[in-house]
């Protein structure tokens, strides 16, 4: 039986500079696992004073929106995670430049914002952390892409894959591999939703109550995840298991493979990817439009 930690792993004192739903969906697990001390929390947002007392109240964590009081906690954060919306990252990062000791370690789970890009806007060579965490991060079944500067230690890569952790599995890979991670796992799980909503729809009109439908459409999805990781196999050998030769099973399968299921969903990661490229090629010239 996995117990968790008596002492928590992260000691570091860690700032989340914006307090969204991402935001939350990490402190949540952290606290949860006991991966680090509440108190060792604090959480930034722009103006909100009662998301901020919901999330002291919910977690035990500090926070605050009071400018003067911003400026002292960034400056003496170990760890500072931005979780702020892109459009709001070149004043947040401009106005954090000044603030930074040369050891302070930069997490970005900013969408489309690369590490030359927050070293830039910062103007220093700062450590950074680049991560994709997925919306399932929310409940500790996240899958997180992360990249390291070249600034940072050991230590520092420790410390953000035990944050990751908390809430799902992590893979460490090359930066310019972050989009193609973005189209498998960042946007992986709309994809899924978006299969799972056909074959709700297959089952109502075929007779079932919309509840019946749904909840049989979740627990086949549920189940066939769980047999590729419990097993190990590789999802083909287990679809060729259930399909038997011109059964029912293979011809769904053929009426599937009739509108290029395969290449197509191999279509959609890749398009994924481009645009992820895409947008992150438009928030940068646009946080440096006016430099």
């Amino acid at each position: 039986m996995c117990q968790q930690p008596s002492v928590p792993l992260i000691k570091e004192h860690i700032v989340f500079y914006g307090a969204g739903s991402m935001a939350e969906a990490i402190v949540r697990g952290m606290i949860a696992r006991n991966v680090i001390a509440s108190d060792s929390i604090t959480m930034l947002n722009r103006s909100s004073s009662e998301r901020l007392a919901e999330l002291r109240s919910r977690y035990g964590v500090q926070g605050s929106n009071d400018a003067q009081q911003k400026s002292e906690i960034l400056k003496n954060a170990q760890v500072i995670v931005l979780a702020m919306k892109p459009k709001d990252a070149a004043e947040a990062l401009r106005g954090l430049a000044p603030l930074l000791q040369p050891d302070q370690l930069i997490v970005s789970v900013i969408a489309g914002l690369t590490i030359r890009t927050i070293q830039g806007l910062l103007g220093t060579p700062q450590p950074v952390i680049r991560t994709m965490p997925n919306t399932s991060s929310t409940i500790g079944l996240g899958a997180t892409g992360i990249a390291f500067s070249k600034e940072v230690g050991e230590a520092g890569r420790r410390l953000a894959l035990n944050i990751f952790e908390s809430v799902g599995i992590t893979s460490v890979i090359e930066e310019e591999r972050m989009e193609t991670l973005t189209g498998i796992s960042g946007s992986g799980p709309a994809y899924i939703y978006y299969m799972m909503e056909a074959m709700t729809a297959a089952g109502i009109r075929g007779g079932l109550t919309p509840e019946q439908s749904l909840e049989l459409t979740v627990q086949s999805v549920l189940g066939a995840a769980r047999m590729v990781q419990q097993t190990g196999e590789d999802p083909a050998a287990l679809r060729k298991k259930v399909t038997s030769p011109n059964g029912s099973t293979q011809a769904a399968i053929e009426t599937l493979d009739k509108g290029d299921f395969f290449e197509t969903v191999i279509a959609a990661v890749n398009r994924c990817a481009e645009r992820s490229r895409e947008m992150g090629a438009a928030v940068e010239k646009e946080l440096f439009k006016n430099q």
